[in-house]
């Protein structure tokens, strides 16, 4: 079994932005976080985040048959992106959409989630953990 992590823009600032918000976590900490866990369910795990829509788009579009499923923090393109909706209805790789703060208890823009829908899921508010907890609804959703 394999996952692709994906992750948006600004992700790669994490444990510098806003900590009182995302933690003091890296992503580099979340990466190696994810792969022990990873290792336990024999999963194969691969990471990319990039500040570049089209970027986010492609590597999606990739995923077809190269990888299982695809666990997606989308960042601000969770509220701006049909680009990326449309990607992920397109290759149809199972996809669930994390996120570290609770997006539902933060401004009136951030409620609103383009790619949701798109995704078998979303997991919201649980800090780095939103990453353990879509790892193993990927895992869950890919065993049926």
């Amino acid at each position: 079994m394999k996952i692709l992590f994906l992750n948006g823009p600004n992700l790669n600032l994490l444990g510098l932005r806003e900590p009182d918000k995302y933690g003091n976590n890296t992503l580099q900490d979340i990466e190696a976080f994810i792969r022990k866990e990873a290792l336990k369910l024999n999963i194969e795990v691969e990471f990319y985040q990039s500040n570049i829509e089209g970027e986010i788009v492609n590597k999606i579009q990739a995923a077809k048959g190269n990888f299982d499923a695809i666990v997606m923090n989308p960042a601000a393109y969770t509220h701006t992106s049909v680009a990326i909706r449309d990607a992920i209805l397109a290759v149809q790789v199972p996809t669930v959409e994390i996120h570290i703060s609770n997006i539902h208890t933060r401004e009136e823009f951030r409620k609103i989630s383009l790619t949701a829908p798109a995704c078998i899921g979303q997991i919201t508010g649980f800090g780095i953990n939103s990453y353990k907890l879509g790892l193993i609804a990927a895992f869950d959703y890919l065993k049926g």
